[in-house]
């Protein structure tokens, strides 16, 4: 058997390359296929099945790429009355039988694969319901309770196979379909999972039902979008158009949204007027695009060079945001030439934010998590998580300027400030370290109890 997780970091997806006797499969696959061909290539295999262990919310599946690209046959979870893949229903691959479990609660349809090599249950390909460390969310096909209580009965399913299989998740940490903060582990066993995960101690199902409704996390943006688009499988959208300066010109008079994907230094120092800074060195950057911008006005990427706008186009598409129109190179002497408004930002040390906040001098918005604002957050200062900033064009948000924005490293501030001086709040500044370093400038910080 040669088996290969592919990880994608941006996203926290974890999808699967298996093969045996020269045939293969892949479990879960993501919107760029390069890797399953390689492995396939690496294994002597030919890709004979794409499976899916459901229809998933927060990514664009890779699924109708690849069996166009392979001729592979895919396997879907059946819906409530439609064909597809069912309890205990079988994939041979080679040898390996991949055994579907039906296994609700994340979604309904939801199904895990439990791989038998030799006839023994080797590796469950868990999906979305045992992560490691954690679970999967309840609350984005059903009610949250509903999906729970669902879950409460997969897990003892899964926790039934035995201590020995190994448990091979579709979400790592960084995932939204988490519904804490997964282990940074990408893989583990049951007998770990049932020994150290604390979802799988509680005692019952109404506690375990209470627990894990207790605090979803922001649901992402674009779920509708991405789950439809992989019900009917979604289709290559083909190259992204590239503008020079003149037709940015032209292409301006539109409604659209300017999405900056240079650092938050470079943005500072002069970009395109009403653009949205999202610097693309971090995670989640699709995810973070989606809560920026609208779904249906058009978004130019402006990046620092053609390569880097075309690895973030990646990006973006594979999170569901599939209204790109265009992507320009960032050239500030050039947009002056054609007398493009131009404007500059700035960035705020924490030290001078402390004594304006003692002194009520300046509003000090944390767009923080709420549960990273309820594990510690500045004394005076005001949450608003970006999930819930919005897309830069409500202007109902009753701030008094000036505003300092924190989050705790920087990069969700820099995009967040942005988005306030899109809606037209002046000044905006962006705290260019996180809220822990206002501790050491003697801020006072409410800390959660141990």
């Amino acid at each position: 058997m040669y088996f290969r997780q592919i990880l994608h970091p941006d996203l926290g997806c974890a999808s699967y390359f298996i093969a045996d006797h020269g045939e293969a499969a892949v479990i879960d696959p993501k919107w760029e296929i390069g890797e399953y061909q390689q492995a396939a290539a690496d294994a002597r295999a030919e890709i004979r099945h794409v499976l899916e262990t459901h229809n998933h919310a927060d990514h664009v599946s890779g699924r109708r790429r690849l069996t166009s690209a392979t001729a592979a046959t895919a396997h879907i979870p059946a819906g409530p009355d439609g064909p597809g893949m069912r309890d205990r229903d079988v994939v041979r691959v080679g040898r390996l039988d991949l055994v579907a479990l039906a296994t609700p609660g994340h979604r309904p349809e939801h199904v895990a694969y439990l791989v038998h090599d030799e006839g023994i249950p080797r590796l469950l390909l868990s999906g979305d319901s045992l992560l490691v460390g954690d679970v999967a969310r309840p609350d984005l096909a059903v009610g949250a309770e509903e999906g729970a209580r669902a879950l409460w009965d997969t897990l003892k399913r899964v926790v039934a196979l035995g201590d020995q299989v190994e448990v091979w998740p579709a979400h790592v940490g960084g995932s939204l379909c988490a519904s804490r903060r997964p282990s940074s582990a990408t893989s583990s066993t049951i007998g770990h999972e049932r020994r150290s995960n604390p979802l799988l101690s509680l005692d019952d199902a109404a506690a375990f039902t209470a627990e894990l409704t207790r605090c979803t996390p922001a649901r992402p943006p674009s779920v509708e979008r991405v789950v439809a688009l992989n019900l009917r499988g979604a289709a290559d959208p083909g190259p992204l158009r590239e503008l020079d300066t003149t037709g940015l010109a032209r292409f301006l008079g539109d409604r659209i949204c300017l999405l900056d994907i240079r650092d938050a230094e470079s943005f500072d120092a002069g970009h395109l007027d009403g653009s949205i800074n999202l610097p693309a060195g971090g995670r989640g950057l699709g995810t973070r695009a989606a809560w920026a911008a609208g779904a249906e006005e058009p978004i130019v990427l402006v990046s620092p060079s053609l390569d880097a706008g075309r690895r973030a186009a990646g990006l973006l598409r594979a999170a569901g945001v599939w209204n790109l129109g265009a992507m320009t190179i960032a050239e500030p002497e050039a947009w002056k030439a054609a007398g493009l408004a131009i404007r500059t930002a700035a960035a705020i040390p924490a030290g001078e934010v402390v004594p304006s906040l003692r002194a009520r001098a300046v509003t000090l918005l944390d767009v923080r998590d709420p549960d990273e604002w309820s594990t510690g957050h500045i004394v005076g200062s005001r949450s608003l998580p970006l999930s819930e900033l919005g897309d830069g064009r409500n202007g109902a948000l009753a701030l008094e300027p000036p505003i300092a924005v924190v989050c705790a490293s920087g990069a969700r501030a820099a995009l967040a400030a942005s988005i306030l001086r899109r809606r037209g709040h002046d000044p905006v500044w962006r705290v260019a370290s996180g809220v822990e370093q206002f501790a050491h400038l003697g801020a006072s910080i409410t800390r959660k109890p141990l």
